[in-house]
């Protein structure tokens, strides 16, 4: 696989700006909203805040608490394990105390992320997602950071999140995994071609193809694609994250019915 190369400066700085956007957020919120179920099992609002307090800390090389989180039964996997490892330890910090923690770390991580150069974006790191690049991993953090922001708007029920470029870059990773979810999961076959436009927050549009494998390839000249789905970058993010929010029917269909529908039920591949 080829190492994926981000720009440092718009992948930064989009991550940036996601940190301030759910420092706004979650400074909004009341204690009757902080501690309301979020959307996503056995988490509270709060609890997505302390979620990104961890992982961020994590990444600053901070070591992870070392408690059982065995009964946890919505933890299904050694990253979930971690993540409820973090939430444990924050459990009994206030929302003033986690908000300043959430301060604290974003401000370390920021100075880390200002001193680097795009060469230290481009040195293999262990991502999610497997072997890559450490800017492949901050744009998965993009990612990370801005479907959190539709979970907390999804759990007090206000609107979705508008800012464009943490939605663009966050979509972009999407786009990344699109190849595995049409190609393995969704089981299209050989030759197929499959659109898929994205709107709302983000503008943009994948093409997959399907060959021996399948891959993203920049357009399909002037073939026509055998399927296109259009659908909106928040629904879409639900979609991938397997959220109980998650409308199928909100996606529309031109072509294939069928693989549409496979590659629907096949989007939830968010560890």
């Amino acid at each position: 696989m080829t190492p994926t190369s981000v720009p440092i400066n718009d992948v930064r700085a989009a991550l940036i700006e996601q940190w301030g956007v759910l420092r706004t957020l979650a400074g909004q919120f009341d204690d009757e909203q902080w501690s309301r179920p979020s959307v996503l099992p056995g988490w509270s609002v709060g609890d997505i805040i302390a979620h990104i307090v961890g992982t961020e800390s994590t990444l600053a090389g901070r070591a992870v608490p070392d408690i059982d989180v065995s009964d946890a039964a919505h933890v299904h996997n050694p990253i979930g394990e971690l993540n409820e490892r973090w939430l444990r330890h924050l459990a009994s910090s206030s929302r003033t105390q986690l908000l300043d923690a959430y301060d604290e770390i974003v401000a370390v991580r920021t100075a880390t992320l200002n001193a680097m150069s795009q060469s230290d974006f481009d040195v293999e790191a262990l991502t999610p997602a497997g072997p890559d690049t450490y800017g492949r991993f901050m744009r998965i953090r993009i990612f990370d950071c801005w479907i959190h922001d539709v979970d907390l708007r999804d759990s007090v029920r206000l609107g979705p999140p508008t800012q464009q470029a943490p939605a663009t870059w966050a979509i972009a990773e999407v786009f990344a995994s699109l190849p595995f979810v049409i190609g393995k999961r969704a089981g299209a076959a050989p030759g197929t071609k499959v659109r898929i436009d994205v709107t709302g927050a983000a503008s943009a549009s994948a093409y997959v193809e399907v060959a021996q494998r399948a891959r993203l390839v920049p357009d399909f000249g002037s073939a026509t694609p055998d399927l296109t789905l259009i659908v909106d970058a928040v629904e879409l993010a639900r979609l991938v994250g397997g959220r109980p929010t998650a409308n199928p029917a909100a996606v529309d269909v031109v072509g294939d019915a069928d693989l549409a529908a496979r590659i629907t039920r096949s989007l939830n591949y968010v560890i």
